[in-house]
């Protein structure tokens, strides 16, 4: 019994070290890059309506994005990260590291990464399960998609997501 259990511990962290050794970090420049999103989502729940003075008064971006969303249609934000090794290690370099969410590593290579992600939410923000792709198209270019789907309360919604991301400087600035 002793030497089955020890057999199975040897064989379980060995695996472990093998999957450790497949997971191979983006090969792209450290520093400040530029994201460009493009989201969709489907099954949303119908938002309430804002008012119109409420509208008038918000930044123009602000004010398409919310536009955008209460049409249901595609939205597109640009935003700035920073690409650091630490980020490139945990494969966490252009998506978000949250404490609710386990990332399962798929695929892992200097050009290409494929996660599973899983977030729990609590309350009533229900689940979250997707898979995220990431491409190096170069050291200094990367694209991307992520497919999800949320759960709560019920009710079903789908997000779909294509980001472009390109190097800016080695620099990041007070960006995180």
């Amino acid at each position: 019994m002793r030497t089955n259990i020890t057999l199975a511990a040897i064989v379980f962290f060995s695996l472990t070290l093998f999957a450790a050794d497949k997971i191979a970090p983006l090969n792209i420049k450290e520093g400040l890059w530029e994201m460009t999103v493009t989201h969709s989502m489907t099954g949303m729940p119908a938002m309430p309506s804002i008012p119109p003075d409420a509208l008038a008064k918000m930044p123009p971006e602000q004010r398409a994005r919310i536009e955008a969303m209460m049409k249901g249609g595609p939205t597109t934000d640009v935003r700035k990260e920073c690409v650091t090794k630490e980020k490139l290690e945990k494969q966490s370099a252009f998506s978000d590291d949250r404490k609710e969410c386990t990332r399962t590593v798929l695929n892992s290579t200097g050009s290409k990464l494929e996660i599973k992600i899983h977030c729990e939410k609590s309350g009533e923000l229900g689940s979250m399960d997707g898979t995220l792709f990431v491409e190096a198209i170069g050291s200094d270019h990367v694209k991307g998609k992520m497919d999800a789907v949320t759960n709560a309360n019920g009710r079903t919604m789908n997000m779909n997501f294509t980001f472009s991301s390109r190097y800016l400087s080695p620099a990041c600035g007070d960006v995180k």
